[in-house]
């Protein structure tokens, strides 16, 4: 994959941590154990700064969301819709690095005990090495990553790492993929399958529709790893609706405008996210009662 993407930065290799899978395992069993979805927020690393992203994703775990993604920017970001793809370039212009990266994963997840995951495409880690990327980001705590478009047939040098490392592999699955190309998907995953409910790329959007609950159940049928739905959910009432039929809820696009609506304040951002992520995990929970 072409594209510019957060550089290496400086640093030799880490030791080897033993990974958060089992939290990320936890997290989800404990929402499945309270009848209710989990809420999974994304946001980039470096976004708007490196330390500004760092208080957001703190701010998202610590206001309901179960699970965060940090997102390794990427100049050409083919699932990404323009809200996150400005997002990217705001960080790529102000010089994040795949150490930030790991720091934003790190912090967050020292700061309040919840699973972080990355989320980034595959040219990155290729280029970094994946061996290291496994080992520092495991080192930090990370719980996985998430690979959106690395081929599962292309994935054993990583899925290797990962385990290694105890790091779980988050594929992704569309309403495109047949039966057959979901099971071999799922078989290959661990943590939990990325359902993106509606084919294109990310982006809130006023309903989420009937596609994405039948690409869960037809997820579903060939795993029994919990299954998250991602791409288009924006507010609590459709986070109820997701959750109606999905272990768990990713929003991301709706997070990141909170934090461009406000520019330059950062406070009135983090405001914006927490309120935002409030009320995402209060619809959730709706379906517990």
């Amino acid at each position: 994959m072409s594209g510019q993407s957060a550089g290496t930065g400086g640093g030799a290799d880490t030791a080897a941590g033993t990974g958060n899978i089992g939290l990320l395992d936890s997290a989800l069993a404990r929402a499945r154990s309270e009848n209710r979805a989990a809420l999974v927020g994304y946001l980039p690393a470096g976004f708007p700064t490196v330390d500004g992203g760092v208080r957001a994703c703190v701010t998202l775990l610590e206001s309901g969301c179960d699970v965060v993604e940090v997102g390794l920017p990427h100049s050409d970001p083919v699932l990404d819709g323009p809200v996150i793809q400005t997002a990217d370039d705001i960080a790529l212009r102000g010089g994040v690095r795949i150490a930030d990266v790991v720091r934003t994963v790190r912090e967050a997840h020292a700061a309040t005990g919840k699973p972080v995951l990355c989320m980034t495409y595959w040219n990155p880690v290729d280029r970094y090495g994946v061996e290291r990327f496994a080992a520092e980001l495991a080192e930090a705590g990370g719980a996985g990553c998430i690979l959106p478009d690395l081929p599962v047939e292309e994935s054993g040098a990583w899925r290797r790492a990962a385990a290694e490392h105890g790091l779980a592999t988050v594929f992704v699955v569309a309403p495109s993929s047949k039966d057959e190309r979901l099971a071999k998907i799922t078989e290959a995953g661990s943590g939990f399958v990325y359902a993106a409910s509606l084919m294109g790329v990310t982006g809130t959007r006023e309903s989420v529709g009937r596609e994405a609950q039948d690409l869960v159940e037809r997820t579903k049928a060939t795993t029994g790893l919990p299954v998250c739905v991602g791409l288009g959910v924006s507010n609590a009432r459709q986070a109820e609706e997701v959750a109606q039929f999905a272990d768990g809820v990713i929003v991301g696009s709706a997070f990141v405008k909170q934090l461009l609506a406000h520019g330059d304040d950062l406070e009135a951002g983090l405001a914006g996210v927490k309120a935002l992520a409030g009320e995402l995990a209060e619809g959730v929970r709706r379906r517990a009662r």
